[in-house]
């Protein structure tokens, strides 16, 4: 006699809404990516040339741009040297051979007045609009050094100028002042530039050595204060 077998039949549960909004959210993120993967490998494969030619000649232009700096920085050395009369200290100075330079000796409230230029130097500024600036100034004043300080002290007091105390690295027994702001003498200008200076006492006179725009003070600070020297 056949045993009577009666078959299970598999219970199938009905896909809930909250797992069709997975399936759904899974297969677009599935589809998202092979579109994104496919466009990036094609992407490549159309323009990786291009891409090299753009890589290469971004990293040229900086290669360009540091031996370009480099090359400037050689090229103002050896320095060059500019020596004042004995009657005034012998003020030596060392500046960078590629630039040009001026020494008017005929005014005898200033004995020394130096003016030095990239290249060549060009002429004071009459405009009292824009001052012309000048990447280094040297001036020997027939004047006490606590006069020509002196005339400095309303801007203190504003703050246009800040001042320090100082001492050439080479004359290191001489103590000064070194002023950063409106530091321009005389300037007529209404827009007078902003700089660094360092006044000294030079026996009688007063020795002034500044530069007229952050733009040089590298140069000021690296080469041409250590390099200064004068006999008190």
């Amino acid at each position: 006699m056949q045993p009577n077998f009666t078959p299970i039949q598999a219970k199938h549960r009905p896909i809930t809404p909250v797992l069709a909004v997975v399936f759904g959210v899974l297969f677009i993120a599935a589809a998202a990516f092979g579109v994104w993967a496919y466009s990036g490998k094609t992407d490549y494969k159309n323009n990786t040339q291009a891409k090299i030619d753009a890589a290469v000649a971004n990293n040229t232009k900086k290669v360009q741009a540091a031996d370009a700096k480099q090359y400037a920085e050689q090229a103002k050395s050896p320095y060059k040297t500019l020596t004042g009369p004995s009657d005034y200290g012998s003020v030596q100075v060392s500046y960078p051979k590629t630039w040009g330079a001026y020494v008017d000796t005929t005014n005898s409230n200033t004995p020394i007045n130096a003016y030095f230029h990239d290249d060549y130097v060009p002429a004071p500024s009459t405009s009292s609009q824009i001052a012309q600036v000048y990447n280094l100034r040297i001036q020997i004043v027939s004047q006490p050094y606590s006069t020509q300080l002196q005339q400095y002290q309303s801007k203190l007091g504003t703050g246009e100028v800040t001042a320090s105390a100082y001492s050439l690295p080479k004359v290191p027994k001489v103590a000064g002042t070194m002023l950063t702001g409106q530091i321009v003498p005389n300037s007529s200008s209404q827009n007078p530039p902003t700089g660094t200076m360092v006044m000294l006492p030079l026996r009688n006179t007063t020795l002034e050595i500044w530069t007229e725009s952050p733009n040089f003070l590298s140069d000021f600070n690296n080469i041409i204060l250590p390099n200064i020297t004068f006999v008190p």
